[in-house]
């Protein structure tokens, strides 16, 4: 048995029993020596709260059931699950700091508490899990509003600030889901002021109250079929499809990117690799492609291979001496 186990059994045994226990009895039930059930007994007293009771004239252990029928807690895992559990807490710790710690808190202090009952330990694993945001924006304080909104399937009234115009607007939306997404949260969320499904950033939000009016229910394939089909947050149905050639240095990594779920891509004759996206709205799209610069040539739509060439130009045209002879 391993040290879970012999908990359990433990318990089962002083559940079932009349009678105090003898150490003898635990030890052969147990296949383990006087002092591994001294030490599983002190474990369950310290860690789990269990009320065992040492009864002199009957030599024997018990539960003191005065306050009421004992039982294990509820969660258990082994410590592989436990460190992967505490890793995620970190992970999420770091999506964006203070966001997450009044819930995570408790969970935190539970998981601990049962690795040092395994003795696995915790100790500095904080330390050793990073999350590197590239360009996440500051804001989204009004997350637990969004968030408290969705889960009890309530309207949010929002006051919302369009950074493409400069604009403010405010609307009653019905809230989806949330997505962290490039280092930053968003709402999907079916608008009532333009009868469809928008996506809203958190940070760009700047009040939020919640309705008390029951929230419309998007079907979830409607969802998928908006946001899941198409390219980047701001999706839609897609309607075109992107042709990509990447230069043959490029093609092992970009052959591993995942840049849609329905992508086709295949390695070229001449070593260079070919990627077809699915897409609706070019923005990120197009973000994406600058960033290989030289690396990659855009060889479908037109009108997507001339809005690279477009921003190509325009960024030269801010170094007007570059070709100049230094």
């Amino acid at each position: 048995m391993d040290r879970f186990d012999r908990i359990f059994e433990l318990n089962r045994i002083l559940q079932a029993a009349r009678q105090p226990v003898s150490r003898r009895r635990l030890e052969a039930e147990l296949e383990c020596s006087r002092a591994t059930v001294n030490r599983i007994i002190e474990d369950m007293r310290l860690y789990l709260n269990a009320p065992i009771v040492y009864d002199a004239e009957r030599n024997g252990y018990f539960y003191d059931q005065s306050e009421g029928m004992y039982e294990l807690p509820g969660l258990w895992f082994n410590a592989s699950e436990l460190h992967a559990l505490l890793s995620v807490q970190q992970l999420l710790a770091q999506v964006q700091p203070g966001l997450f710690d009044p819930l995570l808190r408790p969970l935190n202090k539970r998981i601990a508490g049962l690795l040092d009952l395994q003795h696995a330990g915790s100790d500095g694993l904080a330390a050793r899990i990073r999350v590197l945001q590239a360009a996440g924006r500051q804001g989204g304080e009004g997350f637990p509003t969004v968030a408290g909104a969705l889960a009890q399937r309530r309207q949010l009234r929002l006051r919302y600030f369009n950074r493409g115009d400069d604009s403010r607007s405010e609307r009653a939306v019905s809230p989806q889901r949330l997505t962290y997404y490039r280092d930053n949260w968003y709402l999907d969320a079916w608008c009532h002021l333009r009868d469809g499904l928008r996506t809203f950033a958190l940070d760009a939000i700047e009040a939020a109250r919640v309705l008390d009016v029951q929230a419309l229910d998007v079907p979830e394939a409607e969802l998928e079929a908006h946001y899941a089909d198409s390219y980047g947050i701001f999706a839609g149905a897609p309607s075109r499809v992107a042709i990509l050639h990447f230069a043959a240095r490029r093609a092992r990594w970009v052959a591993k990117e995942r840049w849609h779920r329905d992508q086709e891509g295949c390695a070229l004759p001449d070593g260079r690799y070919e990627l077809r996206v699915p897409y609706s709205k070019t923005p990120e799209l197009l973000m994406d492609i600058l960033k290989y610069g030289p690396d990659v040539e855009v060889l479908a739509p037109a009108e997507l291979r001339a809005d690279v060439v477009a921003r190509l130009a325009a960024a030269l045209a801010l170094y007007p001496d570059s070709s100049q002879p230094q």
